[in-house]
């Protein structure tokens, strides 16, 4: 037995990870085309965990990650090693006649709106705003998630964690690589070639069981792999610029004393005044990351790196003014911020970023086995899957996938539903 993973980001990791623990016997490769790991959003994501933000079709695979979070956590001390923090998520300024608790829990992304639109708390108006954001006039401020149905965790650090892990365990990892055809016996999978980008040499690999879960990249990978397959999978790429900030506002200290160790995911729901909806959380290490400002219309690079060929400086230029405006030092010592005042930039950049979400047209993922007549002609002696789709949910629903994957390759029952989200 062996199964061939392509993409080497945090859900071919964390698939990686579940296979690897509990079966030694079965060969497992990873072949990651990029030179260095996760340098897409698998690296430059916020790490925003949700229980129950979903539509039905999503929810018990949320709900079963979002829990793996938890245990994953609490075993193995993720809070020192990728950040794991509980905390509470809240929205500033909340509109009327939103899609809270819609049937899709997509919406927010389709219509630029906000992602407190899908949150499943009930609304609880709160006093005070953590120590790190600046208070904006005549805005109102409120808790939209229940206790302990949220957290966030370092995306990258987490990654990192999931494939040492799975290499320690004896998982195989090709990078940078790609793979290139599918070999057939028959009509049937025997091997996947792949080419090594450092050496040009090319090799095959023994191959059982494939996944495809190459983010954004999936359907071309899928397509380069399966050129006869009538099936176009439904997932385009949908850029967003990040920047991961320090304030003097929110020190280790702050975080352990002031906000006893929890974080908080702030949800501003009114794009009108900036052209888009910050979303701003904190995080361990006194840490800041904010992002929202997204476009469809940045094309997707080759591979992972390229996308500092297409970085605007001028929208992280954006984002950081949108940052002082709601994160600076108030200049005039006043309770709250005005457009009349600009606020003191007192703001750090640790890092600027730009990376590509692989969204389905549905607004779900796609986590499921493929029907060998949508193969093209060809058959594999234990089973083609695509796990890709996830969105602004990646990081969210990367553990649950991962285990669920893991269970269909070994021929067991899932441990959450996700019938609903076949391809």
């Amino acid at each position: 037995m062996s199964t061939v993973i392509l993409g080497g980001g945090i859900i071919g990791s964390s698939i990686a990870y579940y296979l690897s623990s509990g079966q030694s016997t079965e060969e497992i490769h990873i072949i990651e085309c990029s030179s260095q790991l996760f340098s897409a959003a698998s690296g430059y994501a916020a790490g925003f965990l949700a229980k129950d933000w979903f539509a039905p079709s999503l929810a018990p695979l949320a709900a079963l990650s979002f829990d793996l979070h938890g245990e994953l956590a609490a075993e193995n001390g993720g809070t020192e090693k990728w950040g794991y923090m509980k905390g509470s998520a809240l929205s500033m300024d909340v509109s009327t006649g939103g899609l809270r608790n819609g049937p899709r829990g997509d919406d927010w992304l389709r219509a630029g709106t906000s992602r407190a639109d899908t949150a499943a708390g009930s609304k609880e108006q709160i006093a005070e705003a953590p120590t790190w954001l600046t208070k904006q006039r005549g805005a109102a401020l409120e808790k939209i998630s229940d206790n302990d149905t949220t957290a966030v965790a370092d995306p990258l650090r987490l990654s990192k964690y999931l494939i040492n892990t799975a290499v320690s365990r004896g998982v195989k990892l090709h990078h940078p690589a790609r793979a290139v055809s599918v070999v057939t016996d028959q009509g049937t999978i025997t091997s996947v070639k792949i080419v090594d980008f450092n050496t040009q040499k090319e090799t095959t690999i023994p191959c059982t069981n494939l996944i495809v879960s190459a983010g954004p990249w999936t359907p071309q990978v899928f397509q380069e792999i399966f050129p006869s397959s009538e099936v176009s999978l439904p997932i385009g790429p949908l850029a967003g610029y990040s920047l991961v900030l320090r304030s003097p506002r929110y020190t280790l200290e702050h975080e352990r004393v002031t906000h006893g160790g929890k974080s908080h995911a702030i949800f501003t729901t009114h794009p009108d005044s900036c052209g888009f909806c910050p979303e701003i959380f904190s995080r361990e290490g006194g840490e800041i990351y904010i992002a929202g400002l997204n476009s469809w219309d940045i094309p997707l690079p080759s591979h992972a790196e390229g996308s500092r060929d297409v970085f605007d400086p001028n929208e992280i230029a954006r984002l950081k003014d949108v940052s002082v405006r709601l994160m600076g030092k108030l200049a005039d010592g006043s309770a709250e911020s005005t457009d009349d005042v600009p606020n003191v930039d007192d703001l750090e950049i640790v890092r600027e970023g730009l990376c590509f979400r692989p969204v389905t047209s549905r607004g779900t993922p796609l986590v499921s086995k493929v029907e060998e007549h949508s193969l093209g002609g060809v058959r594999a002696r234990g089973g083609v899957y695509v796990a890709a789709g996830h969105g602004p949910w990646g990081i969210s629903l990367s553990l649950g996938t991962g285990k669920v994957v893991s269970e269909m390759v070994q021929g067991v029952r899932t441990s959450a539903d996700v019938s609903g989200l076949a391809v």
